[in-house]
Order: C-alpha cells, then structure tokens, then sequence
C-alpha cells in the first residue's frame, strides 16, 4: 500500500473511534516507566515475578506488534525505553480486544496488568487493562532506513526522535551540559539572571540583528545579539557575579557552525581578570566532560580527541606570523598587515586597521588547525571594542578565545569600565558602520552613562552552548545540537 492508503486506512479506524468514543481519552495515568520495570526485574525468573505479583501501569508508543488472533504483543517505548505487553482476548473485554486487533505502529496507548516473562524469557506486562490514548495516522519510518534526507530529520524533528534513539540522547545530554554550567556557577557564587531580548540597541557582540517594531509604543527594536551590555550594567548595580544562559539571535549566514537563533552562556564576576578566567573556564569544560564521558577523552569524527587539562594557549600574533611567514611585528603595521592579506587571499572587512586585518588572516591561516582546546591570547585592541586594553601594549587587550575542533567555543576578556574610552571604542566602530561594516558596533550612550557610574574592574566570557554540545556530544552540524534549527520555507508542490 502507499503512504496515502495507509494513511487513509489509519483515518478510517480513527473515524471508527470517533463514533465508538474511544477517541483520544485522557483518563490513563501511567504509575511506572518501562526502563525502571526492565532494571527492577532485569534478574528475576519466571517462579519469582509470579511470586512477586507485581501489577504495573505504562504507557507509550508502539513499536512492534504481532498478531496471533486471540492474542497479540505490542512493544511499548516511553522516554526510559522498551516494555513488551501481553494482549489476550480472555483478559480484556471485547470492546478493548477490537481495538488490540486495530493497533498500529505509532498508536499511543497505556496497559495495566502484572510482569510475567514469556517462555522465551521476555519480560512482559499481561495486560488486564489496555487503552488507546492516540492514534498514529501516518506510518512511521520503517525501520528508520527509509529516512535518509537530513533536511527532513530536521524539518520534522519529532520523527528522528520517535525513531532514532541517539539523537534523543544527544539533547538529554545536553540538557544535562546546561544544568551542569549551572550547578557549576551558582555553586561559586554566580547568580542567574534575564535581561531584555528585545533592545534598543543590540550590543556586545560584532553582528547584525534582527529588527523589529513594536506597534504600541511605536518603536524600533533589535533582537539582542548578546546579553553583555545588560549583564555589566548589573554589576554597575552591585552584583558582582551574574551569569544567562539565553537565546542570541544574528542576522548572518546558515552552516554547519552557525545558526541566526542559538544558546549563549555568558557570565561575569567583579574584581577579576582574564587570567582568573582562564582556569575557571578550563575547570567548567573539564568536568562537563568528565560528568558526560566519564573521561577526558572523547570521540571527535573517527578519531578521539583529548580534552584534558591544561588546555594549550598561543599568541594571536605569533600563530599567524608563523603561518604568513613573517615577523609579528609586521601585523602591527596596517600597510605590512594588508600586503600579507592580499597574499593569502584574505579580504578583511571594510575599513579594517592592522588589528582587524591580523585576526582576519588568523581565522583564515590558523583556527580551523587548532583541534585540542586551545586558548588563543594577545587580541588586538581594534577587534575587541569592550575589552581592557594591555597594560604596556596598547595595541592588544587582555582577551582569549577558545578554540576546539577548529571553532570557537568561548569568548572572554578583562571588561572595559573606563567609559571615556569606551566612548572612543564606540565612536571608531561607528566610523566602522559609515564605511560598510554592518556588523560592528552603534554608539550606546545609555550603557557608556552606566560606566560613567563606576563599574567593579571585572571579567567576563560567553560560551556557545550549542558549538560546546557539538564537542561533546560529536555532532556534526550545529543543527544536530539544536532542536528545531532553521530552514527555509518548505516548498510544496
């Protein structure tokens, strides 16, 4: 039969329910779980469930079903796995039975009745009760082999998680990464905290945002890029360690590595610098890891990769001269900067200085090397409008990223609290704008005002959840690590 006919068939049971009133009760409450069953009685034979007695109620999809006429078997799959259940004529009454013989793959029902094992040792409900509480009316994968478009995995996220069990783990996992960085925050003092998703002025990050109008007010606003600016101005207020984890959202380019709605943790602590970051950050990722994975080793494509510490650190400036093939001095100079440019077939943006170009030919010479964690240090000022600029260098700022598997993973620096300076900061990205960099930063007199207020000297990083959950949980593509990713409209005949 075609999908359509299967489809049109599973409608016409439904029709049958609808008329009966069996259709889509909500009077079934299962009391137990079919992975809990499975590990409580995962030893006893056949003489101790008999002896035992125990009667159990659980519900979920099905799975597998074989028919023998006055009897039937269903395999029922919940969130903690897989339970067989038992469907006999002589324990249920007819109008139950007459369903039994109706089920098909994908139904939702619940049963109630005692475990027993089969004579083949299968541990099984004997169901006393059975309901229906929803029909499946389009046939699922057969198998999951026959769902091979990744765009449909994606499009219709709640199929590859029916039928594919590794992708649900990939998402308990990381759920299990984001209440990990919260436990581990919150137990050094940071306090959680929201700030506005829709802003004014989308700041703390070099991106172009959404935009939006808001019809009451009038007004013109932006999807936050990053929660940074927001964040500072607490510990403006007085907080001293603060931390969101939150959606961002960023009007650029689809890939493997990016998507214009995803999760950012960014946390910030006053009276600190980048180099108190460093180890803080090291010890956070180090024990996702080890909670996850139980080791610091971890599988990366076909290979392992080691994720213990300490995490290796190089210099911006020197990694990129190494790879260019010159001095690092050289970066320094806009005229030197740019002729290695345009050698390598770099094109940095519009009106970029030395600064702008040097990390161009980096992210095109060296990050996509660097496969261990990695901090990379020694950023250079024009790059970082928010960071403290190195005492002695004014060229640099104190700032790090981290990089594995050839992509950022974090972001942090010693903040900027000097808002004279950040006004300059301010001021040149705007020259930055008139020349066509669409990403760099407006002029926000409202957060240079609470600088002006004094802010704590402090430190602060961003991590991006979803690039860290590809880490790992050896995802691919960032849609892999988000659960319902962004597509084009579908087009539909």
């Amino acid at each position: 039969m075609s999908e359509d006919d299967l489809t049109a068939t599973r409608r016409a049971k439904l029709a049958s329910l609808r008329d009966s009133g069996f259709a889509y009760p909500n009077d079934f409450r299962p009391a137990d779980r079919a992975g809990e069953i499975q590990a409580t009685h995962a030893e006893d034979d056949a003489e101790r469930l008999e002896e035992v007695g125990r009667e159990v109620s659980v519900a979920g999809r099905v799975m597998a079903r074989r028919s023998f006429g006055k009897a039937a078997f269903a395999v029922i799959e919940d969130v903690s796995g897989r339970i067989q259940a038992y469907l006999r004529k002589d324990q249920l009454d007819e109008e139950t039975f007459a369903l039994v013989k109706g089920l098909d793959l994908g139904d939702r029902i619940g049963v109630r009745g005692k475990v027993f094992r089969t004579r083949t040792g299968e541990l099984t409900v004997m169901a006393v009760e059975m309901r229906l509480l929803a029909k499946c009316l389009h046939p699922l994968p057969e198998k999951w082999h026959g769902l091979t478009d990744v765009e449909i995995r994606y499009r219709q996220r709640y199929l590859d998680l029916i039928a594919n069990a590794d992708v649900r783990a990939s998402f308990e996992r990381r759920a299990r990464i984001l209440s990990g960085m919260r436990n581990f925050l919150s137990e050094r003092g940071f306090l959680e905290v929201e700030t506005p998703i829709l802003q004014g002025i989308a700041g703390g990050a070099a991106a172009r945002p959404f935009l939006t109008h808001h019809n009451t007010l009038d007004m013109e606003l932006q999807l936050r890029i990053a929660p940074e600016l927001y964040l500072k101005r607490l510990l403006v207020g007085g907080f001293e360690r603060v931390f969101e984890i939150g959606r961002n959202f960023r009007n650029e380019g689809i890939s493997t590595r990016h998507n214009p709605e995803f999760t950012m943790l960014e946390f910030y602590l006053a009276y600190a610098t980048v180099d108190d970051l460093l180890p803080l950050v090291e010890e956070l990722l180090v024990g996702l890891v080890e909670d996850l994975h139980g080791t610091t080793q971890i599988p990366c494509g076909d290979t392992t990769l080691d994720l213990a510490p300490p995490f290796a650190r190089v210099s911006l400036l020197e990694a990129t001269a190494e790879k260019a093939g010159c001095d690092p001095a050289e970066l320094r100079s806009a005229e030197k900067a740019a002729a290695l440019a345009d050698r390598h077939g770099v094109k940095p943006p519009a009106g970029a200085g030395a600064g702008g170009i040097a990390t161009a030919l980096f992210e095109h010479l060296v990050e996509h090397t660097l496969e261990r964690p990695t901090f990379v240090l020694d950023f250079p000022r024009e790059v970082s409008p928010l960071a403290r600029p190195r005492d002695g260098d004014p060229f640099l700022v104190d700032r790090f990223e981290l990089i594995a598997q050839g992509r950022e993973i974090a972001n942090g620096f010693s903040e900027l609290n000097d808002p004279d300076d950040q006004r300059e900061r301010f001021a040149a990205q705007v020259a930055n704008r008139d020349q066509g960099d669409e990403e760099a930063h407006p002029m926000d007199e409202d957060y240079v005002t609470a600088l002006e207020y004094g802010m704590p000297p402090a430190a602060g990083c961003g991590v991006g959840i979803d690039r860290l959950v590809m880490l790992l949980c050896n995802l691919p593509s960032i849609r892999d690590a988000i659960l319902f990713p962004l597509l084009r409209h579908e087009r539909r005949q």
